[in-house]
């Protein structure tokens, strides 16, 4: 317990920095009091929520939806803080250098209770920003499905496969859900998609079997014409939680591959299939996760075994850092690989066409959409569900749509 005493001291004293500031912006620009201490003790009360749970919370109890809520409340809470802060920090900042200019001139200073109230007004409305887009976010921005689509030509894709299309979906995070209705949603918009094949990227609970129960008649639902295909994520290992022994971790593991057979998807354990239409065929090969750092479980070269080295090949593979150091440069030619795993960090900037931007790029290379180098492609799928932060601000949950042709 004592070597986290100096850490929460750290906390205590930025938190108590951030309200001051914050609340000397409300004292400047509002009058009523009733106004300004409610939204004071508002925020003592997502400090307290969040901390108590923080305080009690036990590795054995998984990630539950109160725990994500929380999280979410306090973002949404304490973002907008940050640029209430950062404007009367400098503001302030700017009074000290005058006042020492005017000292070492023996000037007088200037009033700047003007400027001040003005800062404190600007500060508030740029703070509504990011508070509208959290609150959103976690609201109705987790539900706001996008479908992307690609299309993506080879030279040596078979030409029976000249305009087949998959769609890929990934990172359904089934135990943060807690809104049927918009899941069922989300799942007849990728049944509207119509594809060939389906392929699902992994994580399809945050850490146990039972997370799934009440969805598994939801996503049973999905459909495509040619198979369901699904591969295991590092989420699914039951790896973030304290188990009672060892033989029910072995257990819940078991469970969670067994999910993927109720759903009606066939799910790749370091496998291949094969993929026939017209008389030709490609190669769909399925790897367990394999993460740069952490749980390194998927076995390429066991999954393509059998495989001929000229055989149109489609990747399944978890963690987009296995592409980037395994994959791409591999002799044995992966056309084509579809992960997911990042979830885009489910916040930042996207304007379709032009930039794209979010903390997630500072980790992984490939951190959402499609990359090509050396000929072949990875497609990072922006997930389906959410974790941690029960919501997504700018980053909308994805429905992948490929469409493969002969070049």
């Amino acid at each position: 317990m004592s070597r986290w005493i100096f850490p929460l001291i750290i906390i205590t004293i930025l938190i108590i920095v951030v309200e001051i500031y914050t609340f000397q912006a409300f004292k400047i620009v509002l009058k009523s009091k009733i106004v300004r201490y409610s939204f004071l003790l508002a925020s003592v009360a997502v400090y307290i929520n969040f901390f108590s749970l923080v305080l009690t919370y036990s590795r054995s109890d998984g990630q539950t939806p109160q725990f994500q809520m929380a999280m979410g409340l306090l973002l949404t809470a304490s973002i907008p803080k940050l640029v209430i802060i950062i404007l009367l920090f400098g503001e302030d900042i700017y009074r000290w250098i005058l006042k020492l200019i005017s000292a070492i001139s023996n000037g007088e200073t200037k009033s700047l209770e003007g400027r001040r109230k003005f800062i404190s007004q600007l500060a508030l409305v740029l703070a509504a920003l990011p508070f509208s887009a959290f609150a959103y976010g976690i609201i109705q921005g987790k539900y706001n499905y996008k479908v992307i689509k690609h299309q993506l030509s080879f030279d040596d894709l078979p030409e029976a496969f000249d305009g087949y299309t998959i769609t890929q979906i990934s990172d359904i995070h089934s135990g943060s859900f807690t809104n049927k209705e918009k899941i069922q949603y989300g799942v007849d918009l990728i049944n509207e998609q119509k594809s060939d094949l389906m392929l699902f990227t992994g994580d399809i609970v945050n850490n146990t079997a039972d997370e799934m129960t009440d969805w598994i008649d939801v996503f049973s639902q999905l459909k495509a014409k040619e198979g369901k295909y699904s591969i295991l994520g590092n989420h699914d290992y039951g790896d973030y939680m304290d188990w009672g022994s060892p033989s029910d971790k072995i257990k819940n593991f078991q469970e969670v591959k067994n999910i993927h057979k109720k759903i009606g998807f066939d799910l790749l354990l370091d496998e291949h299939r094969y993929l026939e239409k017209g008389g030709q065929k490609i190669a769909l090969l399925g790897v367990e996760n394999w993460g740069k750092g952490f749980n390194q479980a998927g076995d390429l070269e066991r999954a393509s075994a059998n495989i001929k080295k000229e055989d149109f090949k489609i990747l399944m593979s978890h963690d987009p850092s296995h592409w980037e150091y395994k994959v791409k440069q591999d002799k044995f030619n992966y056309q084509l690989t579809l992960s997911g795993h990042t979830h885009g960090l489910q916040m930042g900037i996207e304007i379709p066409g032009w930039f794209k931007w979010s903390p997630s790029k500072y980790v992984y290379k490939q951190w959402a959409g499609l990359y090509q180098e050396f000929g072949r492609y990875i497609n990072v799928n922006r997930g389906f569900g959410y974790h941690a932060f029960p919501g997504r601000v700018g980053i909308w949950p994805e429905i992948t749509v490929i469409e493969l042709k002969k070049a």
